[in-house]
Formats: C-alpha cells, structure tokens, sequence
C-alpha cells in the first residue's frame, strides 16, 4: 500500500486512474494543475507521483521538478497524450521514474505504479540501513561464555522467529541494543527495517512526533506531514531504548498500536494500520514506576511478554577476560596499531573492577590504553581505575540530614528513616539544580539525567512550583 498523488487538469482522467489504483490499496490524494500540486506536496508525505504533462498552469516537468526539491526519493510517472522521444528523455534526464502514454491499460498503470512503491521502499530501507550502520558500535553479537549469557543467547533464539513483544532490561551499557539487533537478525523480518530510537532524548512532543508522525499545522514548525518511525519500520521492528521515560500520551499510543496495530499521527483524527513488532528496553525497574504512576500497568504487561535481562558485566567477571581480548584485537584493526596482549596482571586488574558503565566502558578502557601505551604488551598501570575497596560507602546518618548536608556519614547507631532521607535528598537535589538553572527545567532534567516526564513527576510529587520552560 503506497500514498499516491495525481495531478491532472481532467477530472474524469483523475477518477479512472484513482479506481484502477485503489484495487491494490493504494491511499490517493488529487491536484488538478501545477500550482494545487505544489501545495499539496509541501503539506504531505507521498511514496509516489503520477502528472500529466500539459496542463493548462504550466506542464508536468514542473511538477517533477517540485518532487525533486522537496524530496528527490519520490518516483514520478510522467502521463502525456503526446509522445515524443524528446519529452520522455528530458523527463528522464530530470529524473523521471517512468513514462506512460495515454490511452494506457489499466494494468499497465498499476504495474507502474506498484514498481514506483517497491522503489520508494528499498530507498527508505536502504537510507535506514546507512543510519544503523553509523549507529551501531560493533557486531551485534552477543560475546561472553558465562551460563548468564548463555541463557540469554537461548532465550533470544526462543523468542526470535515469534512475533512476541521483549522487554530487554539490564544496566546502563550491558548491550540492550545488541540483544534487540540479534532478536531482528534472527527473525522473519530480518530483510525489513530495524529502527531504533531512544525515548529518553527527545522531549515529550518530540518523542511523539518522532514515533507517530505528525499532520501538517499540529505544532508550531510543522510546516508540511511527516511520517513517524512506526511507518517507517513497518513490517520490520521498531526497538524502544528507554521506554520507561515515555509520556502518559505516548503511552497510551504505543498501547493502542500493541493492542490493534492502529497508530493516529499528532494533529489526525484519522488511524493508520502498521504492521510493527516492537521491542522494548530500560535500565530502570518498570514495575516500581507503576506502582510510582508513571508507568501504566496495562502497557507494562503488553510490553512484558518476554523479559530478557542482561546482567552486568561484575555478576559475570568470567567474561571479562574473552571482551577484553576481543575489544583489544578490534582496536587495533579500527585504529591501524600494532597488535598488543594484555598481561596476566592486566586481566587481574579488570576482573576485580565492578565496571559500572559495563561494557561500553570496558571497551573504552581497552581504547585508551591502546592509544596510550607505549610498551608491547598493556599493563595493569594502563587501567587506571578505583577498585572496589578504594570506593568510600556513604551512609545515611540518623539525624535526618541530606547528603548534601553531610560531609561525614557514619554508620548509625538506630534504625534511621531511609525512604525519609533518600526523598529528603532527592528533593533539595532537585531544589538546588533548578536554582542554577534559573528555573529552566529543560536543562534541569537534562543535568539530573532525567527526561522531562519524570522531572515534572517528581515535581509534583514534593510540591515544587516551578516555572514552565
């Protein structure tokens, strides 16, 4: 099913062609000269053009070439009563998709008609693909000999050729993203779109805009329809990083698409159907946000039908030795270095590290030392990391201060309100960063790693007032 514009100064001509291509459930829109086409294409997304050529405000070359300005990737069929070997190689050379002849079978048409769809595809697919390769730090291959591994790469093969919505949980740079690409790559629709977003770094309106789509005029800037990443990943997979920052209303969306696949653009009353498995991922535990209110329970069991977590990288030290040889002999390939080993006192040293940023830091400090060492061989004195027992723990004292408060924390001798303090704490942290801010609680959120929807959740719920961004 493709969204199809025709421009033709000649009603009846508009109507035939109409009812021939909406046999294959193509969505039409109609302009009846240059100047209509021209407004209907700076308000709309098209996957293809069907213009005549001789119209009486100017002619169909015209109208290819506002295709091409506003978006070169749309096929035109060029229409024309009069032929000639002049006219269809100029349309050609201007970049024309194909060039029909009236009268023309109706077959004929739709068969023009389907290729253009097909065509306007594998670009979409093709630009999607270019954009993943840049994201995507290396393989998207789960490494690691470890039974926490193991199992997950038995679930992932389990759950892959299904159409199952997966809830990927696990810290910050376990590799989220990697499990959604294997569970892709392993599945029937391993040859559509695998689009990936992260819900966390777009504000609530962008993030809907983002994934729905949005009409022409539904917010400020909204010069012209766009569609949404849903469309764009129909028929393929649509992974969710971060899912758990979503607004209520997008939420709500994402629920109506799980429940009948049915998605409404910001600004339109009108569904359209997508044919989308999603997958989802969070550091943060899900089930306490709903039992917060951030989160709705109905949306959390939609999503939840597969959990898969990764555990980080200090629950499976056994791994780290097998990714940090990897990581290094990667290293050397991307960055044209000589080949280098890690010492027995090297590994040592990273085994006894926790590796909070897991990993995506592990793969970091295997970079660096790769550019900073100068020997043959890496040493521990190229990891330069704090170990366990170096890190000060910091306890809540019982006198109800904040940490903030607090330059010594001692253990306390009585049980002490924890929550208490934890949400003392929280609230002058919060206090303290809009003040710098000047209120601004955009860049607020942004310093707390929060988004938006959590910001003002929190605000709420300790009685802050401030002022709107």
């Amino acid at each position: 099913m493709a969204r199809i514009l025709i421009v033709d100064d000649e009603p009846h001509m508009r109507r035939i062609l109409a009812s021939n291509l909406r046999q294959d459930k193509h969505e039409i829109a109609e302009a009846a000269g240059v100047e209509e086409a021209r407004a209907t294409l700076s308000g709309n997304d098209f996957d293809v053009v069907f213009t005549d050529q001789k119209m009486p405000d100017g002619e169909g070359l015209e109208v290819l070439a506002a295709v091409r300005e506003g978006n070169a990737a749309i096929p035109v069929i060029m229409l024309t009563a009069m032929a000639s070997i002049e006219l269809a190689v100029e349309s050609m050379r201007q970049g024309a998709f194909d060039f029909l002849t009236k009268p023309f079978q109706p077959e004929v048409v739709r068969a023009a008609a389907n290729r253009a769809a097909q065509h306007a595809l594998l670009l979409r697919e093709n630009a999607l693909l270019k954009g993943a390769v840049v994201r995507l730090e290396g393989k998207s291959d789960i490494y690691g000999a470890s039974a926490a591994i193991q199992n997950v790469r038995e679930t992932i093969n389990r759950v892959a050729p299904t159409n199952a919505t997966v809830l990927i949980t696990g810290e910050t740079g376990t590799g989220k993203e990697l499990v959604a690409r294997a569970l892709h790559r392993n599945s029937p629709r391993a040859n559509k779109p695998f689009v990936a977003v992260n819900c966390a770094a777009f504000t609530e309106t962008l993030l809907e805009s983002e994934l729905f789509g949005h009409e022409k005029g539904a917010f400020t800037g909204a010069d012209r329809a766009r569609q949404g990443l849903f469309e764009a990943a129909h028929e393929g997979t649509l992974f969710l990083d971060e899912a758990g920052e979503m607004s209520p209303a997008a939420q709500a969306k994402l629920l109506r698409i799980l429940t009948d696949g049915q998605l409404l653009r910001v600004g339109s009353t009108k569904p359209r159907t997508v044919d989308v498995r999603v997958l989802v991922a969070t550091h943060r535990n899900l089930q306490q946000r709903v039992r917060d209110g951030i989160f709705r329970e109905d949306l959390y069991y939609r999503l939840a039908v597969v959990p898969i977590h990764i555990p980080p990288l200090r629950e499976r030290r056994e791994d780290i030795p097998l990714l940090a040889e990897m990581f290094a002999k990667r290293t050397a390939t991307e960055l044209s270095l000589p080949s280098r080993k890690l010492s027995p006192q090297a590994l040592q040293s990273l085994e006894q590290y926790d590796f909070p940023g897991n990993i995506r830091e592990l793969r970091n400090l295997i970079e660096r030392a790769y550019i900073l060492s100068i020997r043959e061989e890496i040493g521990p004195e190229n990891f330069p990391m704090p170990r366990a027992s170096e890190l000060p723990i910091v306890v809540a004292p019982s006198n109800g201060h904040s940490a903030a408060q607090t330059s010594s924390m001692q253990l306390p001798a009585e049980p002490f309100d924890l929550t208490g303090f934890l949400e003392g704490t929280e609230k002058e942290l919060i206090l303290r960063t809009l003040a710098s801010t000047n209120g601004a609680q955009a860049e607020a959120a942004r310093r707390m790693g929060l988004s938006r929807s959590a910001l003002a959740y929190k605000l709420n719920k300790y009685g802050i007032r401030a002022a709107a961004d």
